[in-house]
């Protein structure tokens, strides 16, 4: 296999219990990157679902993913994406190229989005990509009850503001040699700019899976 999708869905969810296998538009959350990964088979080899919960595992298997059973000791709250990544390939028995980050808590994108985002990743050389927006509103911190603004200054327009960009959650690509060394946003990343509704889901809490199904309901 030269290019596979990693999809990782634990079981445990605090804010928004069985979060990864809720229903969205029909179908269990984490089934919308299963299927986003399966649509594009001219450039992702497998699809590889990571997790440490047996209904997960049985949704995944159902819809057409690979499993790989996570170990509890890298399955908590605080673990970080990468350590799963790693797992993933070490366990497997076979050669990968790159990797496809697919979190299920992003569940809609853009339908050219993986394609182009390889064509780009390729043509760049580049060791990683990640896929970014805009953010236009003013920002800043509040210290000692004074608000101190960060990108602008009092009275400014927000027209005229220079733009910060987020990290949208929506695609990663990485070479697996890279992951293997522990990290998934290299320097030389490719911040692919995405101008989408899509962009601003990312699925944490009741009211965040609401605004996902109006979205999916109304984006046909």
């Amino acid at each position: 296999m030269k290019n596979i999708a990693i999809i990782p869905a634990r079981g445990g969810s605090k804010r928004l219990p069985n979060k990864n296998i809720l229903s969205l538009g029909g179908i269990p959350l984490l089934v919308h990157s299963i299927n986003y990964a399966l649509a594009n088979k001219d450039i992702i080899d497998a699809v590889f679902v990571s997790t440490d919960d047996a209904l997960i595992k049985e949704i995944a298997l159902k819809y057409g993913a690979q499993v790989i059973d996570r170990p509890s000791s890298i399955s908590g709250d605080l673990e970080p994406t990468i350590t799963t990544l790693q797992h993933a390939l070490s366990v497997l028995n076979t050669t990968v190229e790159h990797v496809f980050l697919l979190q299920p808590t992003n569940p809609l994108r853009p339908e050219n989005l993986l394609k182009d985002c390889f064509e780009k990743y390729l043509s760049n050389n580049c060791d990683s990509l990640f896929s970014v927006s805009s953010n236009h509103h003013k920002l800043g911190k509040i210290d000692a009850n004074k608000f101190i603004p960060f990108n602008y200054q009092i009275g400014q327009r927000s027209q005229d503001l220079e733009p910060l960009y987020f990290e949208n959650g929506l695609l990663y690509i990485s070479k697996a040699s890279i992951i293997l060394k522990g990290t998934l946003i290299t320097e030389n990343a490719f911040p692919y700019f995405v101008d989408h509704v899509f962009s601003k889901v990312d699925i944490d809490t009741k009211e965040d899976l609401d605004y996902a199904e109006y979205l999916f309901l109304n984006s046909k």
